[in-house]
């Protein structure tokens, strides 16, 4: 059997929500790669633009529109252009004058990533006459003439995975009820014991799946840009008080319940869009008795209102200057635990998995 390899893409997005098929570009890259593999792994190295789950694919029929109508419906949750406080450039501080002038406003991308359950590296069976789609949220920059942004997507084949080790960290957290922890922050050592676990097994070409064990509840995981306004104030709302944020960030679905394809609605777990468009289609209320009624209610738990996942795969690959395995990570990217209820004892377990391609 052919050992492991990898191709490295380029994509260039044509619409701000573009949704690439990346088994085309690898057949244009290399013909025979997909024929002679089971198993590919996809990652992306960006915090707006990722895959997702084969299972959640296979539920929307592997349909490009289906895909599309999907993420829709989360881009009326998280409507571009809102008061997010990640896209008011003044309060920024860590960006210089150049910087502010030309970083995307795109706090609803991230949102709509985190909140889709978009994931930055997935595993798939491989299967050469079906798509893998590379969702773009944010493939061209709205504020600056809507320029492309450039993309990169590495993809591994391999025929067997060797699962190496397994070991349970922990990682501490504050005594806030909803709180976010960047896990890959030096501080908590987590990449360090995780390199060398690496550098022990030889593991020069595979994965570290990271997995909230299932006593743990009211937490999930993700990988994205941990960046303060965005994790702190953004998402902190989206967990705190989903109703509100939806009334409030959300006034296109109230007003234009609509909009939101039918099919879209099928695929999304989301009760209260459901229960809202019944009462403003069937009853005919206002929009600001909606609000009213929204307001009385209790939060929703976040694990209905979100598609928070319980689990993330980091991508391992060969690093060129001493030929040791190491994450692979974008510039921005990093795990992030995210949490909307208090923990015991102010911690969260996290088991991890090392896993080798062969």
């Amino acid at each position: 059997m052919a050992p492991p390899s990898e191709i490295e893409l380029e994509l260039t997005p044509e619409h701000r929500l573009d949704i690439i098929d990346v088994n085309q570009h690898v057949r244009q890259e290399a013909a025979d790669f997909l024929s002679r593999y089971r198993q590919a792994l996809y990652c992306s190295h960006h915090t707006t633009a990722g895959f997702l789950e084969e299972s959640l694919c296979d539920r929307l029929g592997q349909c490009q529109d289906s895909v599309q109508d999907y993420f829709e419906l989360f881009q009326e949750l998280f409507p571009p252009g809102a008061d997010y406080r990640h896209d008011q450039m003044h309060l920024r501080t860590e960006l210089s004058p150049e910087q502010r002038r030309t970083e995307p406003r795109n706090a609803d991308s991230h949102l709509t990533f985190i909140g889709a359950g978009v994931e930055n590296c997935v595993t798939y069976t491989i299967n050469p006459q079906r798509p893998v789609y590379f969702i773009d949220l944010d493939g061209v920059n709205r504020d600056h003439n809507n320029e492309p942004r450039r993309r990169r997507t590495t993809v591994i084949g391999f025929n067997d995975e060797l699962p190496l080790e397994q070991v349970e960290l922990t990682v501490p957290v504050s005594n806030h009820a909803t709180d976010s922890v960047s896990l890959r922050d030096p501080r908590l050592g987590l990449f360090d014991q995780l390199h060398e676990l690496l550098a022990r097994y030889g593991i020069s070409k595979g994965r570290v799946d990271i997995e909230l064990p299932s006593e743990e509840r009211h937490a999930g995981l993700t990988v994205n840009e941990y960046e303060t306004l965005l994790m702190k104030h953004d998402l902190a709302e989206v967990l705190h008080d989903p109703l509100r944020f939806m009334a409030r960030k959300g006034r296109n679905m109230l007003r234009e319940p609509g909009s939101i394809p039918d099919k879209a609605k099928n695929y999304a777990k989301y009760d209260l869009v459901r229960v809202v468009n019944a009462f403003l289609d069937t009853l005919g209320l206002s929009e600001s008795l909606i609000e009213r009624v929204i307001n009385k209610f209790l939060a929703v738990p976040a694990e209905h209102f979100l598609r928070m996942k319980r689990s993330v795969s980091l991508l391992v690959s060969e690093d060129e200057a001493n030929g040791q395995g190491t994450i692979v990570q974008g510039r921005y990217q990093s795990p992030i635990l995210v949490q909307w209820r208090r923990a015991q004892a102010q911690q969260r377990r996290l088991k991890v998995t090392l896993v080798r391609f062969e």
